[in-house]
């Protein structure tokens, strides 16, 4: 059963965005979801990690880079996305520093399904170790629509600390568009907590430059 309201949260996004706009930026900010949780010990307990797909697209300004075969890249080109066909690949040499550089350059990564088994060949481990392994792209997908997907998708996971920080969206965004998503969200992440809400500790929303709203 869930211990928070819509009516909660709705109250927090209305004064997570009331105070966005009292104090307007030259930016478009993020709004994030901050939780810290209880009763977990990540050295003993089995550690978490999984990703769910948001009602809508939280992050505006996230890059998504194509590795793509010769049609790929002309859909990417078209499309105004970065792209790389396998010789630019090719070129880092799995150099770590650089292949370092170009997963700090981008958000994600899609790779057609000819290329995808050749990047650790191409590039060594680097994407994997940044948690950027490229998400799989088919002839039969829209690009556009997996772009979306890619943005949309949001990854939970314990590390070492019990802190954990999400972008669940934006203050362009409506406050319903806000809502829906935290909520899936929330629900989502106490779904992969080991007691589910007796885990979570506290739960915050704010935005980029704002004051944290209390969800629980």
């Amino acid at each position: 059963m869930s211990k928070l309201s819509t009516d909660t949260i709705r109250d927090a996004v209305h004064e997570v965005m009331q105070g966005s706009k009292d104090k307007l930026r030259h930016f478009v900010e993020t709004v994030e979801l901050q939780v810290a949780l209880k009763n977990y010990d990540p050295q003993k307990d089995k550690r978490f990690s999984g990703s769910v797909r948001l009602p809508s697209v939280p992050r505006p300004r996230f890059s998504v880079c194509v590795l793509g075969d010769q049609q790929h890249c002309d859909e990417a080109k078209a499309a105004g996305l970065p792209y790389m066909d396998v010789e630019a690949l090719k070129s880092y040499n799995k150099d770590k520093k650089l292949v370092k550089k170009l997963a700090k350059t981008h958000n994600a990564f899609l790779a057609s399904e000819s290329l995808i088994k050749q990047i650790p060949r191409l590039l060594g481990p680097g994407l994997n170790k940044a948690g950027k392994f490229p998400v799989l792209l088919s002839h039969h997908d829209d690009l556009n629509a997996k772009v979306n997907e890619v943005k949309s998708t949001v990854r939970f996971q314990l590390k070492k600390v019990l802190c954990l920080s999400v972008a669940l969206g934006h203050v362009d965004m409506t406050e319903e568009e806000l809502v829906a998503n935290i909520h899936l969200a929330v629900m989502f992440l106490v779904s992969l907590l080991k007691k589910n809400w007796q885990n979570v500790g506290c739960l915050y929303i704010k935005s980029s430059m704002g004051t944290p709203q209390r969800l629980y």
